[in-house]
């Protein structure tokens, strides 16, 4: 993405961060579309006035997927804790003065949630959290929304977006072939399940 976008991006993002406010800013759109880095970016650039807190901590754990036998299927909404996800995200809200809440993080080279990974700070007034399911609207995903004062969502052209994402499995330990498959099978259900909610979104991102 151009510096200049990124720079209209991160005023706008700046807009949000008022001090003795706390407000959560959403990252939504399907797997490989660049939510993790828009959301890094963000982040670098608003010194110190936000703090990114990723969706992807609430993985379930591997022993749990498995003995819910959805291993071959992480990454769909129901191998998430999105509960848990949106109680945090309540909680964050809401913060007392000086009190950090612990948020937890995903570990792709273990591919395992971490908990207790990301400190908040109860004076950083943004929170930027990054996902597939912020705009999903069944189950317990359908409290996320509301819990957001923006939601943006990223759109990459398929065409980048699915090699860099079988490129993405590859570097964290797949073979090219079970990567592509996964993506094919897995990634891409996911991915069209998430264009569902493209309409609620506060902002459409066209990255590049």
């Amino acid at each position: 993405m151009e510096a200049a976008r990124i720079d209209q991006l991160a005023a706008r993002a700046r807009r949000l961060a008022v001090p003795g406010v706390r407000r959560i800013l959403g990252l939504a759109g399907p797997p490989g579309a660049g939510k993790s880095t828009l959301a890094d970016r963000l982040v670098a650039r608003l010194d110190g006035l936000a703090v990114l807190v990723p969706m992807d901590g609430f993985h379930l754990a591997g022993a749990e997927l498995r003995r819910l036998g959805r291993t071959e299927r992480k990454g769909a909404p129901d191998t998430f804790d999105a509960a848990g996800y949106a109680h945090l995200l309540a909680r964050l809200r809401t913060t007392a003065p000086g009190t950090t809440v612990y948020a937890p993080a995903f570990d792709r080279s273990l591919e395992e949630p971490v908990a207790g990974s990301v400190p908040v700070p109860a004076d950083v007034p943004l929170v930027v959290t990054e996902g597939n399911y912020l705009l999903h609207d069944e189950g317990d995903w359908a409290a996320v929304r509301a819990l957001l004062d923006e939601v943006w969502y990223l759109e990459l052209d398929d065409r980048r977006r699915i090699p860099r994402l079988v490129e993405r499995h590859v570097r964290f330990g797949k073979d090219p072939d079970h990567a592509a498959r996964w993506v094919h099978d897995s990634d891409e259900a996911n991915a069209r399940l998430v264009a569902r909610g493209r309409h609620r979104a506060h902002l459409v991102v066209h990255m590049t």
